[in-house]
């Protein structure tokens, strides 16, 4: 069954949809999903870092301008205000699991640079 909302735990984007399977005050795990031809924005964060182990698929990742392929078991680290952005090339399903680490952790910490959906 398809979730057409929007919960604290579950979000739906136009690129794909995650899960939080922790919340705390040091750190939040994401569990992502990226549709085939998925991307998501080019963008940094202001008061988080990121780490992105690859679980399915193939994940392309431009981060500060340098695009690398990643398979499954390869992890990407994302420093704090680093650009950074990640698409699915492939014709399956890309997962990974996203671990935040920083001091803030809302949604309003993204910065778009460039976004294929007109987001700000």
């Amino acid at each position: 069954m398809e979730q057409t909302t929007t919960d604290s735990k579950h979000d739906i984007r136009p690129w794909g949809q995650y899960w939080v399977l922790e919340d705390t005050a040091t750190h939040k795990v994401k569990h992502i999903e990226v549709n085939p031809g998925g991307r998501l924005s080019y963008q940094y964060h202001h008061h988080r870092s990121e780490v992105w182990t690859i679980v399915k698929g193939v994940a392309r990742v431009t981060l500060e301008d340098v695009v690398t392929d990643y398979t499954p078991g390869q992890v990407v680290i994302i420093p704090q205000g680093a650009r950074h952005r990640v698409q699915n090339p492939g014709a399956e399903l890309l997962e990974m699991i996203e671990v935040q680490l920083g001091t803030y952790f809302g949604e309003d910490d993204i910065i778009r640079i460039e976004d294929d959906y007109a987001r700000e």
